[in-house]
């Protein structure tokens, strides 16, 4: 059963060392990202799953101690998952998406709660997202969520995706229903537009989605804004 989620961007640039001087212009992000993580340990789950977008490469199951880096950022910083000791783990390194999960939690000193990790293809279908999700919340036990990704790339000229006038409201609904824990509005999210826009937070979202049916978790909107023309939302759901 989930008893609780934190939904949180992962831009590698979260890592002040990656961002290096830019590094302050996301504290308040890190602040924000810091304060759902808490939520989590509060529900004192039996075990957490980290779910964030991967491509065709990375998809797929990620066991405690999986080592992941930032060395292709170039930052020689490495990471991994939970507390596990990393011996017998495949050589297999995290997505992007999961090594800034791993270093959220590393950061925010996690409990010894159990840490998994799953990558989602950002183009895989609404209904399967939502079936992933509910398998994980059918998992016996108390299961929390780290949800990680971002909203749309297209908010400014500059952005990596340039300007998209579709870009503002579509941050705005997701923040909206990432911070009321509204599960019709999050799977109503297009798989078309999402890819248009460069969102690849939509299929961890929907998994989000599928997982919390029946969990009657209520959400909190801690941060939503756009700094380099990219949509960051952070919520907690308890």
């Amino acid at each position: 059963m989930l008893v609780a989620a934190a939904v949180c961007p992962c831009p590698p640039l979260l890592v002040p060392e990656v961002a290096a001087g830019a590094a302050p212009e996301l504290d308040a992000a890190r602040a924000a990202c810091s304060e759902a993580l808490g939520v989590l340990a509060a529900a004192r789950p039996d075990r957490l799953l980290v779910v964030g977008p991967a491509d065709e490469s990375g998809r797929g199951t990620y066991p405690e101690g999986t080592r992941g880096s930032f060395r292709g950022y170039g930052v020689d910083l490495a990471v991994r998952l939970g507390r596990g000791s990393g011996e017998g783990v495949a050589e297999r390194e995290l997505p992007a998406s999961l090594a800034v999960g791993a270093w959220l939690l590393a950061r925010h000193g996690w409990p010894k709660t159990p840490v998994e990790g799953l990558g989602v293809a950002p183009q895989l279908a609404p209904e399967r997202c939502a079936a992933t999700g509910r398998e994980i919340g059918a998992h016996p036990g108390r299961t929390a969520l780290l949800v990680l990704g971002d909203a749309s790339a297209c908010r400014t000229l500059k952005a990596p995706g340039y300007l998209d006038e579709r870009a503002a409201p579509y941050d705005a609904e997701v923040a909206r229903a990432l911070g009321a824990a509204d599960l019709p509005a999050l799977m109503a999210l297009d798989a078309g537009l999402a890819r248009e826009l460069k969102a690849a937070g939509r299929a961890p979202w929907q998994v989000l989605a599928g997982a919390a049916e029946g969990a009657g978790l209520e959400g909190t909107l801690l941060y939503e804004d756009a700094p380099y023309g990219v949509g960051y939302v952070v919520a907690a759901w308890s």
